[in-house]
């Protein structure tokens, strides 16, 4: 029988599948491989737990961002209600403010209006008894004159009395 390579090289892979079983290699590696496994579990354990727990984080931020919304919301709200009661409450003062302004406005045209008038009046008496008395002095002699001017300042009383009622 010849001995070619080959056959040595089987020989060569046999002793050195018998020094792998013999140095214990196989259960080396399936130990490490065990261990990684094992490993690799305990992280996928672990990533589920911290992945539930930032479920439960997230659902919290969730509930309390819902409820800063809602907050947000009602304080817009009331924001929105008390502007507009301002602003109508502005406006009414606004035109009670503008409606006192024009009456005491037309009252002082009426007080106005009114001393105007008794000045004109009070003015035309003294032109109207000046006259008389320049005419009456100027025409009539003494003694018709007291007589005359007595008779009219009579007149001119009862006159301005009725004026002034």
């Amino acid at each position: 029988m010849a001995i070619d390579a080959s056959f040595w090289v089987a020989i060569s892979f046999i002793i050195f599948l018998g020094a792998l079983i013999y140095l214990k290699i196989p259960q080396k590696i399936n130990t490490v491989l065990n261990k990684l496994i094992s490993d690799i579990k305990n992280e996928l354990d672990e990533s589920e737990k911290l992945r539930s727990e930032a479920k439960i984080l997230l659902d919290n931020a969730q509930a309390k961002l819902d409820t800063a919304e809602k907050i947000n919301k009602d304080i817009l709200e009331q924001a929105k209600k008390d502007s507009e009661n301002l602003i109508i409450e502005t406006n009414d003062k606004f035109h009670k403010s503008a409606e006192l302004k024009k009456n005491l406005a037309e009252n002082k045209i009426v007080q106005m209006k009114e001393a105007a008038i008794k000045e004109i009046k009070d003015t035309s008496i003294k032109i109207a008894i000046d006259s008389v008395k320049k005419i009456i002095t100027t025409s009539v002699d003494k003694s018709k004159l007291d007589n005359l001017f007595s008779k009219n300042l009579e007149e001119t009383k009862a006159a301005l009395k009725k004026i002034n009622s």
